[in-house]
């Protein structure tokens, strides 16, 4: 790491913000509801290298050869490019070409690894090394609703995920547009998205990229919680930079980029790929660009701000022959995914892919299957920041509440798989293969007692009982006893404590911003 901030450190007034999980743990116990917040993941388990070495430096060779000769646009930021001119990049128009090594060179300065600061210490993440962290679906327009409904999402929608992400124990991030709420402008509605993750979680979350203003209003909504000092040396914000495959960066992404980068917060570097309409229809063409890609951006953010933290990001899929749409869950992306974050490790970064990924309609058993053949290439691959781990639908086009809680019980699954197996003396147990001996049973043993607690990941969605006393029970779907979680959980929930000047401070902050400009829904 180049600049690593003090892990102890804690922003103005955190102590005070702390405690809110108290009261939402004491009104949980009195619903039925046990919740215990999981921390984000150390994993135990080495990543599964997928490239040989002579294919990372065939496809390391093929992309300085594209980054040299074809380059990457850079449009609509003269800025831009003429700090890639004063970098030693021949620009020629809005095409940037690089010279062999540059980008890798300008990567250096990246830290591998920082800490993204919560409101609340406690909820403190660690990105990269052999960390995990979870966070929530982002983008969709649209949501599939409690009562079954498929339709246009809303800002009480968004706060009822904040909400969940909040209360979920294997959900360790806020995340940034858990859905589009419609019914706010498209010019003001940031502002609103930004204070519910302050306001209704003290988790970490994602800020504005639609627009640089927008993410600078993010940055001085943090500001007013965290203090500008500890902002200017801290990472409280991580937010998502798409590339516009084919090798294209617009002047919003790179305007958001810069706000970000100069304020020392976190970038994800994406490329967004549809593999056969963004990419090459092969893995080994659609890592090289990918590469050509991240490095080139970046790089730029090193230009930007010399250590200001960043994520070396991949995004992709593969399309559907017959119909032209994203297809999920198939082998080819898991490829990409585990190739990608092999370069991520050998350029010394953190890695963004994964989530639960589906094409499905409905949270059903294709739903499943899709979801866990990215889950569980993302976790063997060494994902840092996995995206989309929770209640990602239809393609990306709708966030499911239903879905989220299934989701969430599988990162629970996932997280206990990743702390690897445990030897020491307890889980030795060999007192109780001594005291059971020959022909006995376990359940009634010593340890088992001690144990059985904690020993087993419980679903909280699988029904396990016989199927009369399922049948009993109402004969219901895993979809509708994740439902009733999720109600439960919506319940339950109590706002984490927030000192009441900062949310004066912010409200204020907010009403200033939208007065000054008009709704605009374009």
């Amino acid at each position: 790491m180049s600049e690593e901030p003090e892990m102890n450190a804690e922003p103005a007034g955190a102590g005070r913000r702390a405690r809110g999980g108290g009261g939402a743990a004491r009104r949980a116990s009195r619903a039925g509801v046990h919740l215990v917040s999981l921390p984000y993941i150390h994993r135990q388990l080495d990543p599964v290298d997928i490239l040989s070495a002579d294919a990372i430096e065939t496809i390391e060779h093929n992309a300085d050869i594209l980054m040299e000769e074809v380059g990457i646009e850079y449009r609509d930021d003269a800025e831009a490019l003429q700090m890639w001119r004063d970098a030693g990049a021949d620009v020629k128009g809005e095409r940037v070409h690089f010279p062999k090594g540059l980008c890798r060179e300008l990567m250096k300065t990246a830290p591998s690894q920082f800490t993204q600061h919560a409101r609340n210490p406690a909820r403190n993440v660690e990105i990269g090394g052999k960390n995990t962290v979870f966070a929530p679906v982002y983008g969709p327009p649209f949501v599939h609703d409690l009562d079954g409904n498929r339709r246009y999402g809303t800002m009480e929608d968004f706060r009822n995920f904040v909400k969940l992400a909040y209360m979920a124990p294997a959900m360790h991030h806020s995340g940034g547009t858990v859905c589009e709420p419609t019914d706010v402008a498209v010019n003001k509605r940031h502002l609103d998205m930004v204070y519910s993750h302050i306001r209704y979680s003290d988790k970490p979350f994602m800020g504005s990229v639609t627009a640089p203003e927008r993410a600078e209003d993010t940055v001085k909504m943090a500001q007013m919680v965290f203090g500008e000092e500890f902002v200017d040396k801290n990472c409280v914000l991580v937010s998502l930079i798409n590339c516009n495959s084919p090798m294209v960066l617009d002047d919003t992404m790179l305007g958001a980029l810069k706000v970000y980068a100069r304020a020392n917060q976190a970038s994800i570097i994406s490329p967004f790929i549809v593999g056969g309409a963004m990419s090459p229809v092969t893995v080994a063409g659609t890592l090289t660009q990918v590469l050509c890609e991240a490095t080139s951006a970046i790089a730029f953010s090193q230009l930007c701000r010399k250590g200001s933290p960043v994520i070396f990001g991949t995004f992709a899929t593969s399309i559907s022959m017959q119909t032209g749409a994203p297809a999920f869950g198939t082998p080819e992306p898991a490829q990409v995914l585990m190739g990608a974050a092999q370069f991520a490790r050998r350029y010394n970064l953190p890695f963004r892919s994964g989530g639960s990924l589906t094409g499905s309609k409905l949270p059903d058993a294709s739903a499943a299957y899709e979801s866990a053949n990215t889950l569980w290439p993302a976790m063997m691959g060494g994902v840092n920041f996995m995206l989309h781990a929770a209640g990602w639908l239809e393609g990306g086009l709708v966030s499911s509440f239903d879905k989220f809680v299934m989701d969430c019980d599988q990162l629970a699954a996932a997280q206990k798989f990743a702390a690897g197996v445990n030897v020491d003396e307890n889980a030795q147990a060999m007192s109780a293969i001594r005291e059971v001996g020959p022909g006995g049973h376990y359940l009634g043993c010593q340890h088992t007692q001690d144990n059985f607690k904690t020993a087993f990941h419980v679903s909280t969605v699988a029904d396990n009982n016989s199927f009369e006393q399922w049948e009993v029970e109402g004969g219901l779907r895993s979809e509708q006893r994740a439902n009733k979680t999720a109600r439960d959980w919506l319940e339950a929930y109590v706002a984490p404590d927030l000192d009441p000047g900062i949310d004066e401070a912010l409200k204020a902050f907010i009403k200033q911003r939208k007065d000054s400009m008009p709704d605009a829904f374009a």
